[in-house]
């Protein structure tokens, strides 16, 4: 659903002009660094990039999904380190608190989070859980006005510069519906950090573990209110989040056949350019046919969400087919590339490394899988 196509032209030729003419120049920084710049962290918050999907009654852009994955499609064409800081301000960090959040708690983090004032930061996985999300170990018992929390949480994004946590903590039995979701502010005692984790890709991305050692906060950080439902409501926002991370894919697969195709250009060899050559103007045709099919898919999804539609096999094939895609695209600009494509100095490698991680994130390939050929039994 586009609600004004010229605003939303307006916007993401904003976006387009930002990823090309900030974004870009800064990737080798970022890599060397190993974090985003802070003026470019400043001109994200005067775009409004951080509340690009919360309401504008709390001072977000308030887009829908289909104008959403717009701009991520731009976003996704620099380094996903860039979209990664802004990524759980309209993600779960923000979607929990707006479809499940009381009042109260969203009229005073969603304003924040939309301004970029702070960031927010999602804590599930655990050193022994992953997939099986519904079975975390980190607990919450309550204590008077308060619950203290304990356990840890691992590979948590932008948690070195969070600064709230939703974090999900058992307060009853097995299972999922054992699981609470609480808001947990970066200064709460009894939380602290890991070191940063040494990843092999999406540098700038800062990831570490989050520790609960009888992290004491108030009982009115539950989401909502009720206990037990914090799995639930994760559930509720991954479709958005799926969508999102998709888009991001076809952005980055649009970047990475744009940089073979320039490289084929100039490349020569027995002497003529290598984009001459057939066996590499097959590889070009076939990353820019799955690139195609991706956008595709994801504008599609995008619309059956906006309408409301039941989509979540619909939004595990998004993210299976496209991030999946991605990795495929980048083999082959890397082998376009040849020698070359090994090299630090080129972006296609450090594309190669950066874009593994979308088949492990918001779900595996395998749980994707999974889900569809759950719905699929189920229909």
């Amino acid at each position: 659903m586009i609600r004004d196509a010229e605003v939303l032209n307006a916007l993401v030729e904003v976006v387009r002009r930002f990823a090309r003419e900030r974004l870009l120049p800064a990737e080798a920084r970022v890599e060397d660094e190993n974090t985003i710049p802070p003026e470019i962290i400043e001109e994200m918050r005067e775009l409004g990039l951080f509340g690009m999907s919360i309401p504008e009654d709390y001072g977000g852009l308030g887009l829908t999904m289909e104008e959403e994955v717009h701009v991520a499609f731009e976003l996704g064409y620099a380094s996903p380190a860039f979209r990664s800081v802004i990524g759980t301000n309209n993600g779960i960090g923000s979607q929990g608190i707006i479809v499940d959040g009381t009042e109260e708690q969203k009229q005073y983090w969603l304003p924040l989070m939309a301004t970029g004032e702070i960031i927010g930061s999602f804590a599930l996985t655990e050193p022994d859980i992953g997939s099986d999300a519904g079975s975390v170990k980190t607990t919450a018992r309550r204590d008077g006005e308060h619950y203290v929390l304990n356990g840890t949480k691992r590979y948590i994004t932008n948690a070195p510069v969070a600064d709230v946590f939703t974090v999900m903590a058992r307060t009853g039995g097995p299972g999922a519906a054992g699981v609470t979701a609480f808001l947990v502010p970066k200064d709460s005692p009894g939380l602290s950090l890991g070191p940063i984790d040494k990843k092999m890709g999406q540098r700038g991305t800062r990831t570490c573990d989050v520790i609960f050692d009888n992290c004491r906060i108030a009982a009115d950080s539950v989401i909502g209110g009720s206990e037990g439902v914090g799995f639930k409501t994760a559930m509720k926002v991954l479709n958005r989040g799926r969508l999102h991370i998709s888009a991001v894919c076809v952005g980055a697969a649009e970047r990475l056949c744009d940089e073979a195709v320039r490289f084929a250009r100039e490349r020569v060899q027995f002497g003529k350019p290598i984009a001459e050559h057939q066996l590499i103007q097959a590889m070009l045709a076939d990353s820019s046919t799955e690139a195609f099919a991706g956008r595709a898919m994801v504008l599609e999804a995008a619309r059956q969400f906006d309408r409301g539609e039941r989509l979540i096999q619909q939004a595990a094939s998004a993210k299976l087919f496209c991030s999946e895609m991605v990795g495929r695209v980048a083999d082959r600009a890397v082998q376009i590339h040849g020698g070359a494509g090994y090299m630090q100095e080129y972006a296609v490698e450090r594309f190669y490394r950066d874009v593994r991680l979308f088949r492990l994130y918001e779900g595996t390939s395998q749980i994707q899988q999974i889900i569809i050929a759950r719905e699929m039994l189920n229909a």
